[in-house]
């Protein structure tokens, strides 16, 4: 099959075709969910499946480039394929999508010589390196070799970022250099000139919109008088960050504007189709002057919501759909009332509403408790510096760094730090916390009481900005640390090995004895166990909790914080088993409960606070 662009519309073997397409994202998705999204989204009238690729996930050190488990882009193309579908990839290199550091990886920038998003031979070195090792997954997969890739985009939003065409044309080339035969597309929001910076004449020029599809469309012509008009970011929503409101769009209203945007000939990329959650420690962040992390959820607000089930918006979505294309019927269950979920047994070909897991919630005592303290010797490799050294120079891509400085202070003093600190500290002395330092509040300078022994600042990575010229920048005490202008010298410091969390440390917490009391004083870990006789997909409550990390055997669910707006954590279904799961928590600061709720529904109807 062949996949063109014509004078107006898009050419499926020569014949005009609309391209139906959501988002999902199969790294924010678990890998036994994939099918599951997909075959949803062909529900609701869809022809195409879109998704980023993560290059950092893929790369997370150099040298090593991972395409097994939840990273098997591969396998959820060929999903995409099984169903019928088309795909739509966006490799990037840099793809936002609020994603720490927009995709790219951390190391490429550690030595800072290397280049961000521009024509500069080491970026432009390693990303051919990347496209290279893509390639493999990518060109057999194109239309053309029989596979579901119809179109692949390049770079991504970059109008909004700079203008270079130079730059713009060797990432094309290397794109083709790689073998990728489909069209490429550009996207770029229809404001101003980024339409234009964003693109080259090869590429063809694509919207990102959420209102006002008409005036869009009409921007998008002007910048380019021929070929198919395409939406390939409708946004349906939005994303959430810690301390903010929770972002909803009503589903009449985005229903309207998907409406006007098929009224007027134009193919549609719905972003996002089913949002998914920032697992671990993979949300980005934004900063305009506030930094701003964003939430571990990704719900966004989507038709299919973080669990997979449909949302009004779904249905709203659909109905528009089928005035311009056919449907497929929709099953019982994925009917408004229904459980949302699909059979998992359709070896017959027919849809049965799935078994019901009985509606109760569940409360788990978390009755072994042990500080951070007590299992550093689990978690840590200590080494040692004259200055504190940055995430990036340790090796860290995320997560906790423990710097421990021994000092002489029989008066305290005023300690500093030199630049800012990215992104969060906690500093204690002789095991004491005394204060916390925020990037967010600009937070530099902290009163330390009378102390001779050890300083100790746990620094959290709280997510790397995702969008903007502060893409790339390090981690960490930035500027060095001084105490009444006295700069802080002989350091030992270690990341923490928590995503995974290391397994000497989960062995250690489980040989702790049980424990009375409710309150738990951070940095502290607490585990409890629970029993189901069937699993599916349900959500952590922590409520009575301030601010932490949570894992259900042994995967990373991501950050919590009691500031909202999310108040629950999702866990996937395939995460959970029969009989006997393990969660464990570690509370930063301090609770007031030392039980946490497992919840077949999100508090306060999704992640509202």
């Amino acid at each position: 099959m062949r996949f063109a662009i014509g004078d107006t519309d898009f050419l499926l073997d020569g014949e005009p075709h609309r391209v139906l397409s959501g988002a999902i994202h199969y790294f924010r998705v678990h890998p036994d969910l994939w099918a599951d999204r997909i075959r949803k989204a062909k529900l609701m009238g869809l022809n195409t499946i879109e998704t980023y690729v993560a290059w950092n996930a893929h790369a997370p050190s150099p040298g090593v480039f991972d395409l097994t488990g939840g990273l098997d882009l591969g396998r959820f193309l060929d999903l995409v394929a099984a169903e019928g579908m088309h795909a739509i990839v966006r490799p990037g290199p840099y793809i936002c999508a609020e994603w720490t550091n927009g995709g790219l990886p951390y190391w490429l920038f550690a030595d800072g010589t290397v280049g961000v998003r521009r024509d500069e031979p080491g970026f432009l070195a390693a990303v051919s390196s990347y496209l290279h090792a893509l390639a493999p997954v990518l060109v057999p997969r194109q239309i053309d070799n029989g596979g579901p890739i119809v179109l692949v985009q390049v770079e991504n939003e970059y109008g909004a970022y700079g203008s270079d065409p130079v730059y713009l044309s060797k990432l094309e080339q290397m794109h083709r250099a790689i073998g990728l035969t489909v069209p490429f597309t550009s996207v770029d929001q229809p404001m101003g000139t980024m339409l234009e910076d964003g693109s080259l004449p090869s590429l063809h020029k694509t919207g990102s919109f959420g209102s006002r599809s008409v005036a869009r469309l009409e921007r998008l012509r002007q910048a380019q008088p021929t070929g198919p008009l395409m939406c390939s970011e409708f946004w349906d929503g939005w994303f959430d960050s810690w301390g903010e409101h929770h972002h909803t769009t009503p589903a009449a209203a985005s229903a309207t504007d998907l409406d006007d945007l098929l009224a007027a000939g134009g193919s549609v990329n719905i972003y996002m189709f089913h949002g998914g959650t920032n697992f671990g420690f993979t949300n980005g962040a934004n900063d305009k002057g506030v930094y701003r992390p964003i939430a571990t959820s990704y719900d966004y607000d989507a038709p299919l919501d973080e669990a997979g089930r449909p949302t009004p918006k779904f249905h709203a979505f659909r109905a528009v759909i089928e005035r311009y294309a056919p449907v497929p019927p929709l099953p019982a269950s994925m009917e408004p009332g229904g459980s949302g979920r699909l059979a998992s047994d359709a070896a017959d070909g027919a849809d049965r509403e799935a078994r019901v897991v009985p509606a109760t919630d569940l409360a788990v005592r978390l009755d072994r408790v042990a500080s951070l303290r007590s299992l550093l010797p689990t978690l840590t490799t200590w080494s040692a510096h004259d200055e504190p050294p940055t995430f990036d120079a340790l090796g860290a891509a995320s997560g906790f760094v423990l710097y421990r400085a021994e000092v002489d202070l029989p008066s305290g003093g005023v300690l500093t730090v030199g630049t800012e600190v990215r992104d969060r500290a906690i500093v204690s002395v002789d095991g004491v916390v005394v204060g916390v330092l925020e990037r967010e509040h600009h937070d530099r300078a902290i009163v330390l009481p009378p102390v001779t022994g050890t300083l100790e600042l746990l620094v959290e990575d709280q997510g790397r900005v995702d969008y903007g010229i502060r893409i790339g920048e390090p981690k960490g005490l930035i500027g060095g640390v001084a105490v009444d202008g006295v700069p802080l010298s002989r350091w030992t410091v270690s990341p923490l090995a928590l995503d995974p969390i290391a397994p000497s440390a989960l062995d250690a917490l489980s040989a702790v004895e049980p424990a009375d009391g409710e309150v738990l004083a951070g940095p502290t870990f607490a585990t409890g166990s629970f029993d189901l006789d069937a699993v599916d997909d349900r959500y952590l409550s922590l409520d009575g909790f301030r601010k932490g990390v949570a894992w259900v055997n042994g995967f990373c669910l991501g950050r919590y914080w009691s500031r909202g707006p999310q108040q629950t954590l999702a866990i996937p279904g395939p995460v959970l088993r029969s009989g006997r799961n393990d969660l464990v928590v570690l509370e930063l600061h301090a609770s007031a409960s030392r039980t946490a709720h497992l919840l077949l529904e999100p508090a306060l109807g999704h992640t509202e606070a």
